[in-house]
């Protein structure tokens, strides 16, 4: 489980005009929803970037906030659609001790057999939805593909998680397969479609036969 620290400060003044001030100076408007009534705050936009490279909800994040300690995870964030920076960020406190639910990265590993023969892999689920103690939580949970062969496919229900994780995604739900080349069903479709015609054409040509005889 990946911990990680940013200290903020309480915020005094709001409204947009506000929002954009803060943004001018450097600082990140930012609220923490919770088991508590809404912390309004701020963050240091440089201290936030170079620490979240990419920003993930499995992350435990320790909010130092004028002397006081928070457990969060990052909920919901709006950028900037122009500079791509990040403009507002939604913490969700966590209580230690209490089951909690929150998305995780699904990350294969391994190269699939049936890519090896030539097959192409189709992945279809990259985050799952989880629930277990904030202890327990992982950064991301690994599936292995290299036993995957063509036309074969890996569903919700074959994920083994760390102990005490539960995953909430439909157990049928498919995440990665691997299928035929395209090329090649593609020329098989065209084949049975010319084997077609060509039977349609012969009992054309009979039919006229047997109207001339």
């Amino acid at each position: 489980m990946e911990r990680k620290t940013l200290t903020a400060h309480l915020r005094k003044t709001f409204g947009s005009a506000d929002s954009r001030r803060q943004r001018r100076n450097g600082r990140i408007p930012a609220v923490i929803y919770g088991h508590s009534k809404p912390i309004g705050l701020t963050l240091d936009a440089h201290e936030f970037n170079t620490k979240f490279m990419t920003i993930s909800e499995s992350t435990i994040i320790n909010l130092q906030v004028d002397g006081d300690s928070h457990d969060v995870l990052i909920r919901d964030y709006q950028e900037d659609t122009v500079s791509g920076s990040v403009t507002h960020l939604d913490f969700y406190e966590i209580e230690r001790g209490k089951a909690l639910r929150t998305n995780v990265g699904l990350h294969l590993s391994g190269t699939a057999i049936g890519v090896r023969e030539g097959g192409i892999l189709e992945s279809f689920v990259h985050e799952l939805e989880v629930e277990c103690l904030p202890k327990d939580l992982p950064e991301s949970v690994e599936v292995d593909i290299s036993a995957l062969e063509i036309g074969n496919s890996i569903h919700i229900r074959d994920i083994q998680t760390p102990s005490g994780v539960q995953i909430l995604n439909s157990p049928d739900q498919v995440v990665c397969a691997v299928a035929h080349k395209r090329v090649e069903v593609e020329e098989a479709a065209a084949e049975l479609e010319a084997e077609e015609a060509g039977a349609e054409e012969a009992e054309e040509e009979a039919a006229e036969e047997q109207a001339e005889e």
